[in-house]
């Protein structure tokens, strides 16, 4: 479904196509999919009773406190520190940067009163899926550590239902070129032409760019960011995980810092216009108007769909995704290794994905017109300058749109691997498929990938989403034990 798909609106700019890819994606994304989504956070939030505020201490003690250790003779093939950093990989990135951005310029300012309720649930969210992961996993045959919903949905809920493991890794494999690939390739080859078309183009990213310079030139630049992208992709995922999870324990603290120290300054340069942006916010979400900025027509069910759906391609909690990373992990406990999850939606969020959403309302960069990375550029830019400002997002796109088509390929290939058998030539191939679809995404524009990447993400979700609910009494039973001090005692079978 993704290649085909995508290959037709690559080929041709097709608008049934692109009106059908829209009307499928308000389908998958309709009410049922985000009262699901939602409702499995508040089970979780509930039966774990309130874990990721009543045990915030203890997530801060046991994640940043030991940062480098790993459990007494805990079992795994990367540090949790770096089974985190893989899985922030996959999640701290464009969705950080151009999918706030496109969530406000759909759905209005109050779509982010939503994508922070859906971080505050998604925490409770992922830390089940992590316990689960870790509980259920196994060791491939000559290779990593194998975990994430195919393993609990198999193990946990039965043979029975190895047909429902079977469709998550089928949309899982192909939600990965999307989510993963096309997207995190086209925002930078975005945000390279963009810093082209500054230098071609008038110096004013306060408007939609109208001049696009010359076309050769910028269709050249697409291609080199997708062969640079491509070399320094098949380098490293040739070594497997623990070779991504190395360069993602460099690649993704550096990258986080430098954008959050950007985001602080112009933050701190409009702090008096920070209570009234956040009034607006939370208006906005219950009340959306029918003009706000340069957003058209927004209305309650836009602001809270995009919201909820931007929130998770960014955080991934409820796709299933960051437990086959985190199953990796060398701890001695699944609920040990699940407070890592907890940290990972709040940073990413919560701090990332928020402080993305302030800089461009403080700025009033909505009303540009602009859209994805394009529109966070503008918003940087209006503070930092024209050159500073989009250089520094466009430089943290590159190196967390790096992290995150690192660890997607990691979560596609071990999907396949549960569907071909496991082995290190079903891993190869689907590591060489990989690669093309970076090159793909580069080349094309922004709207129907995106919408392509949403459907998939739903696809995705809704297995995990139906295993998560059938084995949460396996998740409070763990959360407790570890809790309590008990020791960990994993499955027999």
């Amino acid at each position: 479904m993704n290649c085909m798909a995508t290959l037709i609106v690559g080929a041709v700019e097709v608008q049934p196509v692109t009106r059908l890819l829209g009307a499928i994606n308000d389908w998958v994304w309709g009410p049922p999919l985000l009262i699901l989504l939602i409702g499995v956070g508040i089970y979780f939030t509930i039966r774990t009773r309130f874990l990721q505020f009543a045990k915030f201490g203890l997530m801060c003690r046991e994640t940043m406190g030991k940062i480098f250790r790993r459990g007494p003779g805990a079992e795994g093939d990367v540090t949790p520190f770096q089974a985190l950093s893989v899985a922030m990989g996959g999640t701290v990135g464009v969705g950080n940067i151009a999918g706030v951005a496109g969530a406000i310029a759909v759905g209005g300012p109050g779509a982010v009163f939503w994508m922070l309720l859906s971080g505050f649930l998604g925490m409770a969210t992922k830390f089940a899926e992590v316990v689960l992961g870790l509980h259920y996993r196994k060791r491939e045959p000559g290779g990593p550590m194998i975990g994430g919903p195919m393993m609990y949905i198999t193990r946990g809920m039965g043979p029975q239902w190895k047909w429902l493991a079977a469709v998550f890794c089928v949309f899982g494999s192909l939600a990965a070129l999307g989510i993963g690939n096309m997207t995190q390739a086209q925002a930078v080859a975005d945000g390279v032409e963009r810093l082209i078309q500054r230098d071609a183009a008038p110096k004013d990213l306060e408007q939609p760019v109208a001049a696009r310079g010359p076309a050769a030139r910028l269709r050249a630049a697409r291609w080199i960011t997708g062969g640079v992208l491509i070399l320094a992709v098949g380098l490293v995922t040739i070594g497997g995980i623990q070779r991504i999870a190395h360069v993602a324990m460099f690649c993704v603290p550096f990258m986080c810092g430098v954008y959050m120290l950007a985001a602080f300054v112009v933050i701190a340069m409009h702090v008096t216009l920070v209570p009234g942006v956040l009034r607006l916010i939370v208006e906005q979400a219950f009340r959306p108007s029918a003009a706000v900025g340069g957003v058209l027509g927004v209305t309650l069910m836009k602001a809270l769909r995009k919201g909820v759906a931007r929130g998770v391609f960014s955080n991934e909690a409820g796709l299933g995704s960051a437990p086959m990373a985190h199953a990796t992990a060398m701890t001695d406990h699944p609920a040990r290794q699940g407070l890592w999850g907890v940290f990972e939606v709040f940073f990413d969020t919560i701090v990332m994905c928020f402080a993305t959403a302030l800089v461009i309302l403080l700025t009033n960069a909505q009303t540009t017109g602009e859209d994805g990375a394009k529109l966070t550029m503008a918003a940087f830019g209006r503070s930092l300058g024209t050159t500073a400002g989009p250089t520094i997002v466009v430089l943290c796109m590159i190196l967390t749109a790096y992290d995150t088509i690192l660890a997607w390929c990691f979560y596609g290939e071990t999907c396949s691997a549960h569907l071909f058998g496991h082995g290190h030539a079903v891993r190869m191939a689907y590591r060489l498929l990989w690669l093309p679809f970076i090159l793909v995404g580069a080349l094309w524009e922004l709207k129907p990938v995106w919408t392509v990447a949403e459907i998939l993400n739903g696809l995705m979700a809704l297995p995990n989403l139906i295993a998560l609910l059938a084995l949460g009494g396996v998740v409070v039973q763990l959360t407790r034990g570890f809790l309590a001090g008990q020791p960990y005692v994993p499955p027999t079978d």
